[in-house]
């Protein structure tokens, strides 16, 4: 299988380790994996801001580059989903639109579901630590990573595709939260016009996580852990953050 990595540009210029977790996990399972450096954004934030047709190029160009891949990997679920899910209402129909949206997977989703790590290459390494799993929207919401019957309940392991990936791991306790479904509140430019009620919602995540007992606080998406972790970095305490791509590459090198 021929992978391409498409890396969103936050992580790209803020968080560079979660590309390069992303992809030592990815190679970890025998994969031949590309990245190719003509790819720009999907489109997202350009988009969310209100100017839907100015996305536009820059989906087409994701099309363009990602083409000649049997699966195009992210470690970010904004991102699937926009492609998923929004480019057809950018683009309007097409084979091309077709056959990459369902070539396009979310990082955990792509473990799960294609390559099956947990019954091919595994995860046996250690990582003996108390983690929070936060769902992001987008994952929870839009990509059904985490469902249960018809309703969004991200409690079932079956169901929770992060879930599962991390409950496989040595010494990794999982934290019960009282409310797994809650958004941090972060929303792109949500954050700036709503700046009171997000940081509220993003103070009520943490304090979840907390009260769970949570050493680290991670999730699919990186733009919700900047969100959290700049709140703690005021606060001066609390857990630490790591994308759960940053769990797994860990995982791997201690196996």
């Amino acid at each position: 299988m021929r992978v391409g990595l498409f890396v969103p540009c936050y992580i790209d210029q803020l968080y560079p380790r979660v590309g390069f977790a992303t992809l030592r996990v990815l190679e970890g399972c025998g994969l031949d994996v590309e990245f190719p450096s003509a790819q720009t954004c999907c489109g997202q934030p350009v988009a969310n801001a209100g100017f839907p047709r100015e996305a536009r190029p820059v989906a087409e160009r994701f099309l363009e580059v990602f083409e000649p891949y049997d699966a195009i990997v992210a470690p970010s679920g904004s991102c699937v989903a926009t492609v998923r899910h929004h480019y057809r209402d950018w683009l309007g129909p097409s084979e091309a639109l077709t056959r990459t949206a369902t070539r396009t997977y979310e990082l955990c989703e792509f473990l799960t579901d294609v390559v099956d790590i947990l019954d091919t290459s595994g995860l046996t390494g250690c990582f003996p630590h108390r983690v929070g799993l936060h769902h992001a929207c987008h994952g929870l919401r839009e990509l059904r990573m985490a469902t249960g019957s018809e309703r969004v309940v991200p409690t079932e392991q079956h169901h929770d595709k992060a879930r599962r990936l991390l409950d496989s791991i040595e010494g990794l306790e999982l934290c019960d939260l009282t409310r797994p479904d809650e958004c941090c509140g972060f929303g792109g430019s949500f954050a700036i016009k709503e700046e009171a009620v997000s940081v509220r919602m993003g103070l009520d995540r943490i304090e979840d996580h907390e009260h769970a007992g949570a050493e680290i606080i991670t999730s699919l998406d990186a733009s919700c852990l900047m969100h959290l972790n700049g709140l703690l970095r005021r606060r001066k305490n609390g857990p630490r953050v790591m994308h759960i791509a940053e769990i797994l590459a860990s995982v791997q090198e201690t196996a």
